[in-house]
């Protein structure tokens, strides 16, 4: 069964750090282009940040840009977003995705560019 499963949501204070995790099983990770996404409530969903499969190359919306970092451990599967000095909107329900991407060496934060996506977990940041 091909599956993304998100973990290490929770409550934070504002300026506090927490980070997301996300494992994949039944495909390989490190042969796509992955991508986290966050939905608030009332909100559409929006991309955040993603990495490409090959090079590493990386893009940041720009709400997060300074804050946040993407990262992937391929051996593990695994795929991550460390998220710092965080901030009371960021509160969302937070997915990852994936996309075996054509272009090896770009990644896009648009939705319907992945076709494998995680359940979602909350992060909520608040006093």
């Amino acid at each position: 069964q091909l599956q993304l499963v998100e973990s290490g949501g929770g409550l934070v204070q504002p300026g506090g750090s927490l980070r997301l995790s996300c494992a994949a099983s039944g495909f390989t990770l490190g042969y796509y282009a992955i991508g986290w996404f966050r939905q608030a409530p009332g909100k559409e969903r929006e991309g955040v940040s993603c990495i490409s499969s090959s090079d590493g190359s990386t893009y940041y919306a720009d709400s997060v840009k300074g804050r946040f970092t993407i990262s992937r451990d391929n051996p593990k599967n695994t795929m991550y977003l460390q998220k710092n000095s965080l901030k009371p909107e960021d509160t969302a329900v937070y997915y990852c995705a994936a996309t075996h991407a054509t272009v090896q060496t770009m990644c896009l934060i648009t939705r319907t560019w992945y076709n494998r996506w995680g359940q979602g977990t909350q992060v909520t940041v608040s006093s």
